[in-house]
């Protein structure tokens, strides 16, 4: 593709066609963040938004306001921009799994998608199976401390298929091979959006965590968020 200009979804087009995409560099955000420092109950004030943006449509100035009730500029280090496209993201998330959790709660066949980069260890230390056909890790339950551990026990006991996610994703395999009907992704906002238009390609119904810390490794993302939607 060197010497061609293609805009976001062509290149996500021609990724495809090989049956494999890599979503990380087609819709990466621009910046890092970290908001695992704000107050627990800033989740629930998005869970509130989200709902009056569902009824109204629009939010006005409430992002605004938020972004300074909860000090996201100054703990998270971003500019107002940043600030604000992060916000909405979230709230964009939480307004889609409320438009779909009815018709995803109907479903029978599911999988849970995790990021690779929340694991504990990122080196050999992490005993998690790999498989290459797909790609995908497998959790092996070798720390108890561990995200992925934790967050793999959640699905598993409820009886979805768990994958853990490389860098270079291949999710219509994974839809291909396992006829998901119900998909929860776990990723950054930027790359959920990605995937969610894989899903509808599918017609699979998706619901979707953010992560609420991203970059290459030590990841992180909340799991009372993702148990809610489980």
């Amino acid at each position: 593709m060197l010497g061609t200009k293609l805009n976001l979804f062509d290149a996500f087009k021609n990724e495809t066609l090989n049956g494999c995409y890599n979503y990380i560099w087609l819709m990466p955000y621009r910046f890092n963040f970290d908001l695992t420092k704000v107050p627990r109950y800033f989740f629930k004030e998005l869970a509130r938004i989200a709902h009056q943006k569902q009824v109204h449509k629009k939010m006005g100035k409430t992002s605004k306001k938020l972004l300074d009730k909860f000090r996201l500029q100054e703990i998270t280090g971003l500019n107002l921009s940043d600030a604000l496209t992060l916000l909405e993201d979230f709230v964009d998330i939480q307004v889609r799994n409320m438009v779909f959790k009815e018709k995803f709660d109907k479903t029978r066949k599911r999988a849970l998608l995790l990021p690779h980069c929340a694991r504990k260890y990122m080196d050999n230390r992490c005993k998690a199976s790999f498989d290459p056909e797909i790609p995908s890790y497998y959790c092996q339950h070798c720390s108890e401390d561990c995200l992925i551990h934790k967050a793999t026990l959640l699905g598993e006991e409820r009886n979805y298929d768990v994958y853990i996610l490389p860098g270079g994703s291949c999710i219509t395999k994974i839809l291909q091979k396992g006829k998901y009907d119900g998909v929860i992704g776990v990723a950054c906002g930027e790359e959920i959006k990605l995937g969610l238009k894989i899903l509808e390609e599918f017609n699979v119904v998706g619901q979707a965590v953010p992560l609420i810390k991203n970059g290459c490794a030590n990841t992180s993302f909340n799991l009372e968020s993702l148990a809610k939607v489980l």
